[in-house]
């Protein structure tokens, strides 16, 4: 066994906890760290407790913000009648980068998963439905397309079309560059109910 330095260590162990980082790569980043300027290592400290101290929740959408309410929730350009309803935050900058949606969000902070001991009460459901005025005529459930997305689309749905307002799903199939023959059977399903005119 190789002889690592304790705060080397320390450093990669730190790397190591941070999600799809694994143990090579942990060690990779550490060494990048070492190799790098004083200076751009205090910078990067400087961010990292920066993003810490700034960074909360809106408490309308439950997003990461600097400033309450979040710079989509105070925009009078949005459209406030339309609430799009992602698991997390990093679903929300995925859907902005497309520019093709103009109204609001919810972040849910996860999705129903009763065998991690993840229900209803764990995420972020009843601030949603207290944002269900009569003026929101449209919810979008953005979730993942896994197991633990599609309960949660089908909990939602139930609660959201009592309401009165449309509930509608983002439409799943095969992706631009896909091959028919290598989608598996439930996209291929998906793809033909959410077939569209040409």
């Amino acid at each position: 066994m190789l002889y690592t330095a304790d705060s080397l260590h320390e450093l990669i162990e730190e790397f190591a906890q941070l999600p799809g980082i694994g143990r090579k790569s942990a060690q990779r980043l550490a060494l990048y760290i070492l190799k790098l300027p004083k200076e751009e290592v205090a910078a990067m400290a400087a961010a990292l407790m920066n993003v810490k101290e700034k960074m909360r929740y809106c408490t309308t959408c439950w997003n990461f913000t600097e400033t309450d309410p979040c710079p989509v929730c105070s925009n009078p350009k949005r459209d406030a009648n339309i609430i799009c309803v992602v698991e997390e935050p990093n679903d929300v900058m995925a859907i902005e980068k497309t520019n093709d949606y103009r109204g609001h969000y919810h972040v849910l902070g996860g999705a129903l998963a009763p065998l991690e001991g993840i229900g209803p009460e764990d995420l972020k459901v009843k601030e949603l439905l207290v944002r269900i005025t009569p003026e929101v005529h449209e919810v979008i459930l953005a979730l993942n397309p896994n197991i633990e997305g599609e309960a949660t689309t089908i909990y939602l749905t139930r609660l959201l079309k009592p309401l009165g307002v449309d509930v509608t799903r983002l439409a799943r199939g095969i992706p631009i560059g896909g091959d028919l023959e290598f989608a598996d059977e439930a996209t291929l399903s998906r793809a033909i109910e959410g077939r569209v005119a040409v």
